[in-house]
C-alpha cells in the first residue's frame, strides 16, 4: 500500500506540473492512471473534466459529468457542464444548467441582467481574467446600444485593446454617431496590427483574417452613409478571405444582398447560401437572424419566387406577430401581382390587430390608395391627353409621402441623425434630383454632407444643385473636392476581367508558331530563293515532257474510250483555231466535224447502252 500510495502521489505531482505548463494532454494521462487506482476520486474526476475541456473534447467531458453526476453533484462542475453545452451549440440547455445552479452568470440576450452580473464580477474580482470580463461587458453594452430599448450609460471602460475599441465603435453605431464610430474602428485596426507585430507565427493573411470583422463593420458604416460602392468593395474583400467565422460571413453576405436589392440577382443568389451555413443560428443574435430571413424573403420576391416569398414572410410573422415587416413583404408581393385591393385589406387587418404599429401601416395604405388614384386618373378621358398631368400628380404626392415619413420617424425616434433618418433624407434627395427639383434638394444634401464630409459623391451632387441656384456657392464648395490624382481608382484590371461578372475577357495574343515544311532538316542551309515562285528560281528547268497517256474523252455523257482518238483534233491534217474568228465558218478546213456535233463511236461487237439520266429534284430549286 505504501508503494501504491507513493505512486499516486507522484502522479498528482505530474498532474500539477503539467497543468502549470499547459500540457493538458499529458496531465490527462496522469489523471487516468490515478482513476485506475481510485475510480471514485472526486478531485481526479474533476481534473479529468478540466483536462478534456482544455483539449476541446467537450462531448467526452460531458459524458464524464453525466456518468458521475452522483459523485460530482450539481454545483461542483456546473460551469464546466454549461460551457461544454454552449460549445456544442446546446444554448438552451446551457442556460438551464446555469439557472439551476446556486451562483448565476450571464443570460441569453438578457442584456440588462447580463450587464449587472458582469459589473458585479469586475467590481468584486481581481485576477488574470479581468480584461476578458471587461471585453465581454463592452460587448453587452454594444448589443444594448444596437438592439436594446434604450441607450446604456458610459461605463468608462478603457480602450487599450482592439477588442474593447471595436465594441466601443459598435456602441457608437447604435447611437447613430457614424463618423466617430468609423474613426474608432480605424483605431481598433491599428491596435490589432500592433498587437501582432512581434508575433512571428502570424502571417499577413492571419492578420487580415483577424481584421476581417473590423473591415466588415467599416463597410457597414459606409453603407449607412450611402457610400455603397466603397462598402461593397470592402464586403467582397472580407468574403474573399473566407474567414472561419460563419457568423461574420453570414452578416457580410446579407449586407451585400441589401446593396444589390433587385439588381445583380445572380450574385445575391450565390451570397444567400453563406447565410444558411450550419452553425449560423448559434453565432448570431435573434434580430440578426430575423433580418437575414427578411432579406431572403425580399430576394425571393425579386426573383419571382412568389410561394417561397410567402412562406418566408409567413414564418417571420409567426415568430413576431406584432412586427410589421413580414406583413409589408407579403403586401409588396401582392402588389407585384396587381392585387392592390387584397394588399390594402391585409394591411387594414394588421392595423386593427396591432394598433401600436398602425401609424406606419396606414402610411403604406395611403401610398397604395395613391397608386390606385393615379391609375384612375389615367382612365379619365378629359385628362388622358394632357401632357405630364398624371406624372406631376404622382411626383407631388410622392414628395409629400417622403416628408411625412421623415416627420414620423423624427417624432417617434427623437433623434434626427439616426441611420434610418439619414436613409430617408437620402431617398428624398435622390427623388428630388431625379425629377429636376435641385433647389428643394439642397437642404437634404447639405444635411447628409455635414454628417459625412468625406462623401465625395454627396458633395458633387450638392455642387451640381447649387450650380443652378447659386454659382458662387457652388464654386466655393468645389474647393473641398479632392485632386484628380487622388481620385484615381485603384482597380486590378486583370482580376476584374477574370471575375464571374465579366462579360468580355481580354485574351492575350499568343505568338503564332511557324509552320515548318515536310522533311525539314534544321541542320541544312535554307534555300535563299525559297520565297520566289518556282518558275522564277535560277535552277528551274521546266517540266519534263513525256508521252501522254490516252485519257478518257471529256465530251458528252456516254462517250467511250474507243471514240477518244476520233475526237483528238491534233491528229487531223490541219488543226482549227481555238476559237472561230468573227465571220468564219464554225467547221474546220479539213471538213472534220466539230467534237460536239460528232456521234460517239461504239466499240466493235458492243451494244450501245443508254446511260440513265439523273432525275431532277422538284420543289428544292434548280442546280
Amino acid at each position: 500500500m505504501a508503494s501504491g500510495g507513493g505512486h499516486v502521489a507522484a502522479l498528482w505531482t505530474e498532474v500539477n506540473r503539467c497543468g502549470q505548463n499547459g500540457d493538458f494532454a499529458r496531465a490527462l494521462k496522469a489523471v487516468n492512471k490515478i482513476l485506475h487506482e481510485a475510480k471514485d476520486d472526486i478531485t481526479a474526476l474533476h481534473c479529468k473534466v478540466v483536462c478534456l475541456v482544455q483539449n476541446s473534447s467537450f462531448k467526452e467531458a460531458l459524458n464524464v459529468m453525466n456518468n458521475y453526476s452522483k459523485l460530482l453533484g450539481n454545483d461542483l462542475v456546473v460551469f464546466e457542464k454549461a460551457y461544454c453545452e454552449y460549445r456544442l451549440n446546446r444554448v438552451e440547455s446551457a442556460l438551464k444548467t446555469i439557472e439551476a445552479a446556486s451562483e448565476q452568470t450571464d443570460k441569453l440576450e438578457r442584456y440588462d441582467e447580463c450587464k449587472a452580473v458582469y459589473t458585479d464580477l469586475i467590481r468584486n474580482s481581481q485576477d488574470e481574467y479581468e480584461e476578458e470580463r471587461k471585453t465581454n461587458l463592452s460587448a453587452v453594452v454594444a448589443a444594448m446600444s444596437q438592439w436594446g430599448e434604450s441607450s446604456p450609460e458610459d461605463l468608462g471602460l478603457s480602450e487599450t485593446t482592439y477588442e474593447l475599441c471595436y465594441n466601443a465603435a459598435c456602441s457608437l453605431i447604435g447611437q447613430g454617431q457614424l463618423t466617430e464610430a468609423l474613426n474608432k474602428l480605424k483605431q481598433a485596426e491599428e491596435l490589432c496590427r500592433v498587437s501582432f507585430a512581434d508575433d512571428t507565427d502570424m502571417t499577413e493573411e492571419d492578420i487580415e483574417s483577424e481584421l476581417a470583422v473590423i473591415h466588415s463593420q467599416m463597410a457597414y458604416i459606409m453603407q449607412l452613409q450611402g457610400r455603397t460602392e466603397e462598402a461593397l468593395q470592402r464586403y467582397n474583400q472580407v468574403i474573399k478571405l473566407k474567414p472561419s467565422d460563419v457568423g461574420l460571413l453570414a452578416v457580410t453576405a446579407n449586407n451585400i444582398i441589401t446593396i444589390n436589392k433587385d439588381q445583380n440577382v445572380f450574385d445575391s443568389k450565390k451570397k444567400v447560401k453563406l447565410t444558411s451555413t450550419d452553425g449560423v443560428e448559434h453565432k448570431l443574435a435573434r434580430r440578426q437572424l430575423q433580418a437575414i430571413d427578411f432579406n431572403k424573403a425580399l430576394l425571393a420576391m425579386y426573383t419571382n419566387q412568389a410561394e417561397q416569398c410567402r412562406k418566408l414572410a409567413s414564418g417571420l410573422q409567426t415568430q413576431n406577430p406584432g412586427q410589421p415587416r413580414p406583413v409589408l413583404v407579403q403586401v409588396a408581393q401582392l402588389c407585384r401581382e396587381k392585387q392592390h385591393g387584397k394588399a390594402i385589406e391585409q394591411l387594414q387587418q394588421f392595423a386593427e390587430q396591432h394598433p401600436e404599429s398602425a401609424s406606419g401601416i396606414k402610411m403604406t395604405m395611403a401610398q397604395l390608395y395613391l397608386t390606385q388614384a393615379c391609375d384612375i386618373l389615367r382612365l379619365i378621358e378629359d385628362f388622358k391627353h394632357k401632357q405630364g398631368m398624371v406624372r406631376l400628380n404622382r411626383m407631388q404626392y410622392s414628395i409629400r409621402f417622403i416628408k411625412a415619413s421623415l416627420i414620423h420617424h423624427i417624432t417617434s425616434c427623437h433623434r434626427s441623425g439616426s441611420p434610418t433618418h439619414l436613409a430617408l433624407v437620402r431617398e428624398a434627395a435622390n427623388f428630388k434630383l431625379k425629377h429636376g427639383r435641385k433647389r428643394e434638394a439642397i437642404s437634404d444634401l447639405e444635411q447628409l454632407w455635414k454628417q459625412n464630409p468625406k462623401d465625395i459623391r454627396m458633395l458633387a451632387q450638392l455642387i451640381s444643385a447649387y450650380s443652378v441656384v447659386d454659382a458662387d456657392k457652388a464654386k466655393s464648395l468645389s474647393k473641398h473636392l479632392p485632386s484628380p490624382d487622388s481620385m484615381a481608382l485603384k482597380v486590378d484590371v486583370e482580376e476584374l476581367e477574370n471575375s464571374h461578372g465579366a462579360t468580355y475577357i481580354r485574351k492575350k495574343a499568343a505568338k503564332p508558331a511557324g509552320k515548318l515544311p515536310k522533311n525539314f532538316d534544321p541542320k541544312a542551309t535554307p534555300d535563299p530563293e525559297r520565297w520566289l515562285p518556282m518558275r522564277e528560281r535560277t535552277y528551274y528547268r521546266g517540266k519534263k515532257k513525256g508521252k501522254k497517256k490516252e485519257q478518257v474523252g471529256k465530251g458528252t455523257q456516254g462517250t467511250t474510250a474507243g471514240g477518244s482518238a476520233d475526237l483528238d483534233a491534233s491528229k487531223t491534217a490541219s488543226s482549227p483555231p481555238t476559237s472561230p474568228r468573227p465571220g468564219s465558218a464554225s467547221s474546220s478546213a479539213s471538213g472534220a466535224v466539230p467534237p460536239r456535233q460528232q456521234k460517239p463511236a461504239t466499240a466493235s461487237g458492243a451494244t450501245r447502252k443508254k446511260v440513265p439520266q439523273k432525275k431532277k429534284k422538284s420543289g428544292k430549286g434548280g442546280w
